[in-house]
C-alpha cells in the first residue's frame, strides 16, 4: 500500500465508532426500516438500496458535519 493509505477494515479512530453507530441507527429509524440498534448488526432482511440509503446518509452528515467544523461552527 502506498503511503497514506489505510488498510481495509481498520477504523482510523476507534473512539468514533459508537458514534458511527448511534448515527446508523438513528438514520434507519428515520427511513422506517425494521433494524434495531443491538440487533447484532444483522441487516440480512434488508435490500442492498436501503442499506445504501443509510450509508449514502451517514457519509451526507459526515461531510455536513466537517464543512461545519472546518467553518468554524
Amino acid at each position: 500500500m502506498a503511503a497514506g493509505q489505510q488498510t481495509p477494515g481498520r477504523k482510523l479512530v476507534q473512539e468514533a465508532h459508537p458514534a458511527l453507530d448511534n448515527m446508523k441507527y438513528e438514520i434507519a429509524s428515520q427511513f422506517n426500516l425494521p433494524v434495531h440498534q443491538g440487533s447484532e448488526d444483522y441487516w440480512g432482511g434488508l435490500t442492498a438500496r436501503d442499506c445504501g440509503r443509510v450509508g449514502g446518509e451517514m457519509v451526507k452528515r459526515m461531510i455536513t458535519m466537517a464543512e461545519n467544523q472546518l467553518a468554524g461552527k
